[in-house]
């Protein structure tokens, strides 16, 4: 088996000094470049593995980042993890992910295995009603929220400003002249649901409109499901949809078509959430597009901010807690 020892006897350097490079030292202690390409490339050829365990008994530190997400199955926490994971890549760190699939006892248990896998900070999609144990966590491991945050928290968070994503959108369905609006809600308990459907009411206040909000999950069943309940037999109730997720639109979109119903011309259609296969649907979907990108590297770039300060013995940085707007992307389904 290859160790430090083989690759300072093939290399001609100390074994500390092979340590110091292979550990990311080589700066601190002034090792030449000429050795540092050696015994990296001697380190290569050897295969070697560090002993991970025991460096983060020696140096305080794991280099990995826990990760919780609500659903990974959901194309916008895949695209919004895919996002995350690079960026902690690029800081040299590896990413432990894991799904809490919308659950608080899944997620107590995701953020049980952070501590134990010793992660050096958190980013998370919570689930949980209170923000009570994440921030009993967020004394010895930083935590950072995205996506979704709590009303009353000590947390740092980074989300869309989801209630005016949702009047935005409602408004737009107004001006096109849709007077009998569906939305189709998620989890009903989930911040970002709440203020969509805030936002959604707010945006009808005055208005001589019919509207409902039906559904209970950020699924391509619930879009389904309603729209099949709510259109029985092809009766055209209301004329136009708002999914408040791009999963819940895949399944309404299913559901219409089932029915004989056409998008854009029978019912408009509008979602929350963007993906680029939106547009190569027939007719392209509008929808609200999250700042997936500025918001995880807001979120990832505050985390590692904590994390320095607790190791330099500071104090955290200002408590930031960001609402970003989000982008009105308009196409052809309404």
């Amino acid at each position: 088996m290859n160790n430090l020892q083989s690759i300072a006897a093939e290399t001609g350097y100390s074994v500390s000094t092979v340590s110091r490079v292979l550990t990311g030292q080589a700066e601190k202690f002034r090792i030449s470049k000429k050795a540092i390409e050696l015994i990296t490339e001697t380190a290569r050829k050897c295969n070697y593995q560090p002993d991970l365990v025991a460096q983060t008994l020696r140096t305080k530190k794991s280099k990995t980042i826990g990760l919780l997400v609500p659903g990974i199955d959901n194309p916008f926490f895949a695209t919004l993890s895919g996002i995350i994971i690079n960026m902690i890549a690029a800081k040299g760190y590896h990413t432990l992910l894991a799904d809490s699939r919308e659950t608080e006892t899944e997620e107590q248990q995701a953020l049980q295995m952070f501590i134990a896998r010793k992660v050096d900070g958190i980013i998370s999609v919570p689930v949980a009603t209170s923000a009570t144990y994440l921030e009993q966590i967020n004394r010895d491991i930083p935590v950072v929220l995205i996506d979704r945050h709590f009303r009353k928290t000590t947390l740092p968070y980074v989300c869309t400003d989801n209630y005016m994503g949702a009047k935005t959108a409602t408004e737009y369905l107004l001006g096109k002249g849709y007077k009998r609006i569906l939305a189709i809600q998620g989890v009903p308990t989930s911040m970002p649901n709440q203020e969509r459907l805030r936002g959604f009411k707010d945006a009808l206040k005055g208005q001589t409109v019919q509207y409902a909000a039906v559904g209970d999950a950020f699924s391509v069943e619930n879009g389904h499901d309603q729209v099949l309940s709510v259109f029985a037999g092809g009766k055209k109730q209301y004329d136009a949809i708002f999914a408040f997720s791009a999963t819940i639109l895949l399944g309404a979109i299913d559901a219409l078509r089932s029915l004989g119903l056409k998008v854009g011309e029978d019912v408009g259609i509008i979602s929350y959430d963007n993906n680029g296969f939106l547009d190569f649907l027939d007719p392209a979907v509008t929808r609200v597009e999250q700042p997936l990108r500025e918001a995880s590297e807001l979120a990832v770039d505050t985390l590692f901010s904590i994390m320095e300060a607790r190791r330099e013995g500071r104090p955290d940085p200002d408590l930031l807690q960001r609402l970003i707007p989000p982008t009105l992307v308009v196409r052809s389904s309404c």
